[in-house]
């Protein structure tokens, strides 16, 4: 019969005791779970951090005790706001659709013209 060395898939140490452990002790097995999805919550947080910070931008956008405002997409644009990000979209009757990021959205206008709206409370 011949005798495997089994080593810890995080840190390469020798492992002693079951056959099928995987890992040295828990830190090693949290170590190296953390490292396989690092990427993916990487890309995650990213993107969220990108739809708090559209909602802020146009939160700001609208004055205290109004429901919407008018700006231009240049003027989003040099306050940071990414175009890409959003949660959702919804079409009114009048077939106008509307991006949003959380409860604010938008609506593009003729020209470079944008209609910044704050959602109705659910």
């Amino acid at each position: 019969m011949e005798d495997l060395k089994r080593t810890c898939l995080n840190c390469g140490e020798a492992l002693r005791g079951r056959i099928d452990k995987k890992f040295c002790d828990d830190q090693c097995r949290n170590n190296y779970n953390n490292a396989q999805k690092a990427t993916t919550n990487n890309l995650i947080r990213n993107i969220n951090n990108a739809l708090k910070k559209n909602r802020s931008i146009l939160e700001a956008f609208i004055p205290e005790g109004e429901n919407l405002a008018k700006t231009t997409k240049e003027r989003l644009t040099r306050n940071g706001f990414q175009f890409r990000y959003l949660t959702h979209t919804f079409e009114n009757k009048k077939g106008n659709t509307y991006h949003y990021c959380y409860d604010y959205g938008y609506l593009e206008l003729d020209g470079d013209w944008v209609l910044v709206v704050r959602g109705k409370e659910s």
